[in-house]
C-alpha cells in the first residue's frame, strides 16, 4: 500500500490530508455519511509513508503509553461560563488559561452555512467561544489541522482517535513539547445524513439556521441533551402603537431535548447510525487515550444532585496534570472509576439495520417514522409475528 487511498471506513481524522507534502489527500463524506480519506491525484504520490504512519485506524494500541493517570471532578469558578458549557465548562478555562500564556487553541465550531462542526484556530478568549458547547456530529478537521504551524505551541481538541493520530504525527516532526492533547470520552459518531434529514425537518420550522445548541442547562444538567436552533426571520407582525404600524420581523425558535422524544438524540444514543470504526476498530473507551487530558461529563452517583454541571477531567501525562491544576478551575481528586461511572468501557454493537437506516435518512420517511419502523423492526420474530396476527384480528 502506498497511500491512504485504499482505506475505507477509518476513523476519518484527517491527519493524513494533513501530512501530505504533495497535498493530494482530501477528506470528504462516503457514501454512508461519514468522512474518509481521497486521493485526489494519486499519479502525484510519490510514495513516502507518512501518510500511513500518522493513521490511528492502522494501528494496534493507542500511541501513548501511559505512566501516571489522574482523575478529577472539575468545573470552572466562573459561573457564567459554567452555566454556558455542557458540563462544568473546564474545556473553556483550559482553553483561556492557555491562551494568556501563549499559546493557540485548535478547537471546533459549528458552521451553519455549511451545516458542519469544523476545526479552526482560535488566538484569543473571544475567539475560542464558538467552541464552547459539545457537537454531537464528526468534525471536519482539515482547515483547522492545516493552519497549524508546528514551531507555536497550540491546545488541540478532538476525538480520541483524531488526538492518537495527531500525537503520531507531531511525534513524526519531534514537536511533541509544543503541544498540548485534549480528547473527551466519545460515544461514537453518527452519520451526517441524519444530521442533514433532521436539519430539514428543523428548517420547516425555523427557516435557514442561524444557530445550533447541543447542549443546555436550562432545566438542570441532568435533562441537559437539548437541542437550541435558531432561524432566519419568518414572516411579519403588525403592531398598533400611537396611530402607528409598526413592523416587527419574528424570528423562529427550535427546541426540543431527549426527555421529551428528540428524533436526533434518540437515534445518536440509540447506537443506530454510528461509524463503521466506532463499532469495530474503537481502541479508546473508558481509560484508553492517547491525550494528555481527557473530559466529559461525570455523570454518576456522586454528582448525582448537582443541576450546575461538573466535567470529569483526567490527566494522562504529567504534563496535562500540570496544566489542569494551574487552570483556576475547582477540582475534587477521585479515583478513576468515580470519575468515569457512567462512561463506556467498550465499544457499542453494530445493530442488524444499519445499512437500512442509513438509506432510509435520504428517503422521504420522517425520522419519528423511521424510529417507529426501527423499534418494530428489533423486536423478536416471535412478538413481530403476535402483533401482525393481531394486527389482522383486529382489521
Amino acid at each position: 500500500m502506498r497511500n491512504i487511498g485504499e482505506i475505507k471506513d477509518c476513523y476519518g481524522c484527517g491527519v493524513c490530508a494533513t501530512v501530505c507534502g504533495k497535498k493530494i489527500i482530501g477528506i470528504g463524506l462516503n457514501k454512508e455519511g461519514f468522512y474518509e480519506p481521497q486521493v485526489v491525484d494519486p499519479d502525484q504520490c510519490v510514495g513516502c509513508g507518512l501518510c500511513l504512519e500518522v493513521c490511528s485506524f492502522l494501528q494496534e494500541e493507542p500511541s501513548l503509553r501511559r505512566t501516571e493517570i489522574h482523575s478529577y471532578a472539575a468545573w470552572c469558578k466562573d459561573v457564567a461560563v459554567r452555566r454556558k458549557c455542557s458540563s462544568g465548562g473546564v474545556s473553556f478555562e483550559l482553553g483561556r488559561t492557555l491562551i494568556e500564556e501563549g499559546y493557540k487553541v485548535c478547537g471546533v465550531r459549528y458552521d451553519v452555512e455549511r451545516a458542519r462542526a469544523e476545526h479552526y484556530i482560535a488566538t484569543t478568549v473571544e475567539d475560542l467561544i464558538p467552541s464552547i458547547g459539545s457537537k454531537y456530529i464528526q468534525s471536519y478537521t482539515i482547515e483547522g489541522f492545516k493552519a497549524i504551524n508546528r514551531k507555536e505551541k497550540y491546545l488541540v481538541t478532538g476525538t480520541p482517535c483524531q488526538i492518537d493520530s495527531f500525537r503520531r504525527y507531531i511525534r513524526k516532526f519531534d514537536v511533541e513539547d509544543n503541544f498540548v492533547l485534549m480528547d473527551f470520552f466519545c460515544h461514537g459518531v453518527p452519520s451526517m445524513r441524519l444530521w442533514q434529514k433532521y436539519l430539514q425537518e428543523v428548517e420547516k420550522i425555523t427557516g435557514k439556521v442561524t444557530y445550533v445548541s447541543w447542549r443546555n442547562k436550562f432545566t438542570g444538567w441532568h435533562d441537559s441533551w437539548a437541542m437550541s436552533i435558531d432561524g432566519k426571520e419568518r414572516g411579519e407582525k403588525v403592531d398598533w402603537h400611537d396611530s402607528c404600524n409598526l413592523l416587527i420581523r419574528e424570528k423562529s425558535f427550535y427546541n426540543s431535548r431527549l426527555s421529551q422524544g428528540d428524533n436526533f438524540y434518540r437515534f445518536f444514543l440509540s447506537d443506530a447510525c454510528l461509524g463503521k470504526a466506532c463499532y469495530e476498530m474503537c481502541k479508546y473507551k473508558y481509560d484508553r487515550s492517547a491525550a494528555d487530558i481527557r473530559i466529559g461529563d461525570l455523570w454518576g452517583d456522586t454528582y448525582k444532585s448537582d443541576e450546575d454541571g461538573v466535567s470529569a477531567a483526567v490527566a494522562f501525562t504529567e504534563k496535562g496534570n500540570k496544566i489542569l491544576r494551574s487552570c483556576g478551575c475547582e477540582l475534587i481528586e477521585h479515583p478513576f472509576n468515580v470519575v468515569a461511572e457512567g462512561q463506556m468501557k467498550e465499544c457499542p454493537r453494530r445493530p442488524r439495520l444499519r445499512s437500512w437506516i442509513l438509506a432510509h435518512f435520504c428517503s422521504d420517511h420522517s425520522l419519528r417514522s423511521m424510529l417507529i419502523m426501527y423499534k418494530l423492526c428489533c423486536l423478536p420474530k416471535r412478538i413481530i409475528n403476535k402483533l401482525i396476527r393481531i394486527f389482522k384480528w383486529e382489521k
